[in-house]
């Protein structure tokens, strides 16, 4: 029996706003355009982002960070549980029927903190065209199929389960 009324309950509430407080904690991070004097920054299929750079400090390393690209009405309803290689999450159904899809996936290892000088560290959104078709490929970073607008963030899984999140980005138009 525990020596305080109301214990019991307290501690399920400490534990849901401690959920809470590091779910937010881990949107403070928002994807941004590259800003890089690089060419080609937006086109009419692709466009580039800064590498999420120090957004992940509190991860496992082993954790994989992957890339969402979503159509604006998919942004409230989507759902972190909902796996990358998944028919909803397939880059060949986007933007018909598959609102969001899940792309470049890499490691911490590859998003160093701090980012080492002089390194170019971007990310070309829509740039593989060998996979755009194929199905075995549900992860493709395949070419963008109209101007959108799109927004981004990106999801950290350890396994299955999603363990960190940055903010969505801004809407992102293409060039037409």
């Amino acid at each position: 029996r525990p020596r305080h009324p109301g214990t019991r309950t307290m501690l399920p509430l400490l534990l849901l706003l401690l959920a809470t407080a590091h779910s937010l904690a881990d949107k403070r991070y928002v994807p941004t355009l590259a800003t890089s004097p690089l060419g080609g920054l937006k086109t009419t299929s692709t466009f580039v982002l800064e590498q999420p750079r120090c957004a992940f400090t509190k991860v496992q390393s082993d954790a994989v960070i992957w890339l969402v690209v979503a159509i604006p009405e998919a942004v409230a309803n989507f759902s972190n549980s909902v796996g990358p290689g998944t028919p909803e999450r397939a880059f060949q159904g986007f933007p018909a029927s598959t609102h969001a899809y899940m792309t470049l996936n890499t490691t911490l290892r590859n998003y160093p903190c701090p980012k080492p000088p002089g390194e170019i560290t971007v990310l070309r959104v829509g740039s593989e065209t060998s996979c755009a078709t194929d199905e075995t490929r549900p992860t493709c970073n395949g070419p963008l199929l109209g101007p959108g607008p799109y927004r981004v963030k990106f999801l950290a899984l350890n396994g299955s389960k999603p363990v960190a999140e940055t903010a969505w980005s801004k809407p992102i138009t293409l060039k037409t």
